[in-house]
């Protein structure tokens, strides 16, 4: 029927928008276990509840773990959530007043998609402006990163764009300084960030692209003390975004 939402806390975050026409299942027999789910399904006065065989909620999940609950969004609001956090790169820039401060992250083909739930969540924490994803070799926002994100992906404001070099070269243009994670550059507690920021995290197994690396005004790395060479995607970009919000006011 529509948008597929799996996971308790994603769940919990779908039902307080959705709209006449969406379907919650909930597993026969599993009782205490999905009653806040029920209730707030109750509480929303839109939503159809069914107790379904847990056959039809694998089914309803494609394989996926729901935990004996799947939320069906219509169509309707499933679109009116896309559009609300859809991003466009140029149209951000023109929303920005002069001196409004903005932080934006960039994601170089971070194609694991509970890597990018993870960061969407804590995007949504640390009140990212616009995340920017390429369309080709990156993970997209699926039901998967939506259950990671515990629903986040839905507040935060996403663009999927052709070339991320292009958009990288335009949000110069229009005054961000852009800073490139890497495991060679200077110390993140060294660095003073401005008020307009972009975030370049690359992927896991080959970083940050070497064009892209080269259009950063400063790479920088998180200094770590283990045994590894390096933090899981995920948590740097939380490291990096709780950094840049410390010293933003």
């Amino acid at each position: 029927m529509g948008e597929k939402i799996i996971g308790f806390h994603a769940i919990e975050e779908g039902l307080k928008g959705a709209q006449r026409g969406s379907v919650l299942y909930l597993e026969r027999g599993l009782g205490s276990r999905l009653e806040r789910i029920e209730h707030l399904a109750q509480a929303n006065g839109k939503v159809v509840i069914k107790k379904v065989p847990k056959t039809d909620l694998d089914r309803l999940a494609g394989g996926s773990d729901h935990r004996g609950a799947v939320l069906d969004l219509v169509a309707g609001d499933k679109e009116s959530r896309t559009k609300s956090n859809k991003g466009d790169v140029k149209s951000f820039v023109e929303r920005l007043g002069e001196d409004e401060t903005a932080l934006v992250l960039i994601l170089d083909e971070i194609t694991d998609v509970q890597n990018l739930g993870s960061i969407l969540r804590s995007a949504d924490q640390f009140g990212v402006s616009l995340v920017i994803l390429p369309e080709r070799r990156s993970a997209q926002i699926n039901p998967t990163v939506i259950k990671v994100s515990s629903g986040a992906a839905h507040y935060v404001p996403v663009a999927r764009v052709v070339n991320l070099n292009r958009e990288i070269e335009y949000l110069k243009g229009a005054g961000f300084w852009v800073y490139g994670a890497t495991l060679q550059g200077e110390s993140l507690p060294a660095v003073t960030f401005p008020k307009r920021t972009v975030i370049v995290m690359g992927s896991e197994g080959k970083g940050i692209s070497k064009m892209t690396e080269e259009l950063c005004d400063h790479l920088v790395t998180i200094p770590t003390r283990g045994h590894i060479d390096s933090l899981n995607v995920s948590v740097a970009t939380a490291i990096m975004l709780y950094e840049v919000r410390r010293q933003q006011p």
